[in-house]
């Protein structure tokens, strides 16, 4: 009898656990190879899952190949504040259909030094262009307080290993006069190739 009462707890202990307990959802890296060295990012997915998981299918397809970090952002001209952006550039033929927006307000990520993000033009249209942090640019969070669109951007990973490759692309020389709106004079003069993106696990 005693044994077989032992032999229950197992079981009890399983059927006493929460209903809604789940394993954390997997923290995958992805390795962007560029022709100024590697840039290795792991990537969010228990707090931005449908930013990654919308990141992992164009690199699965192998999308990003091929593509090219084409914007250097130094705010106020400093080399240690900025962004760098890269991706398909809006190619019709890369992209996939947007992706629900992850508000920062939502996921609790921020724009420090090292993370990634998605570009977009309104909430929801984001695709296949992301940019990456050098410093810390929090005024892209989200801010309900803010005039306009407060949503910001969509925050899904950080940066574990290449941040000088980075910070090289933001020192890259721009054109002064490419580029329109907000990001004119902020395009690469000779943008830097993505080789590849892999998952790196």
């Amino acid at each position: 009898m005693r044994r077989a009462a032992l032999a229950l707890l197992p079981a009890l202990a399983t059927a006493l656990m929460p209903a809604h307990a789940e394993a954390p959802a997997p923290q995958p890296a992805v390795v962007i190879t560029t022709s100024e060295g590697p840039i290795r990012v792991r990537l969010a997915a228990d707090r931005a899952p449908a930013t990654v998981a919308n990141f992992l299918r164009y690199v699965d397809a192998r999308r990003f190949d091929g593509t090219t970090f084409y914007r250097a952002l130094q705010v106020g001209g400093r080399s240690d504040l900025g962004l760098i952006q890269g991706g398909i550039r809006a190619d019709p033929k890369r992209a996939l259909p947007p992706v629900r927006h992850e508000p920062t307000s939502e996921t609790g990520l921020s724009h420090t030094h090292g993370a990634i993000s998605m570009a977009r033009g309104s909430p929801g249209s984001a695709q296949g262009d992301f940019f990456i942090i050098v410093g810390a640019l929090p005024s892209l969070d989200a801010n309900p307080k803010a005039d306009g669109d407060a949503q910001g951007f969509a925050v899904f990973g950080q940066v574990e290993d290449g941040m000088e490759t980075v910070q090289r692309i933001l020192a890259a020389p721009v054109s002064p006069t490419a580029g329109e709106g907000a990001m004119k004079g902020q395009m690469i003069e000779r943008p830097v190739a993505i080789l590849s993106v892999r998952r790196a696990d």
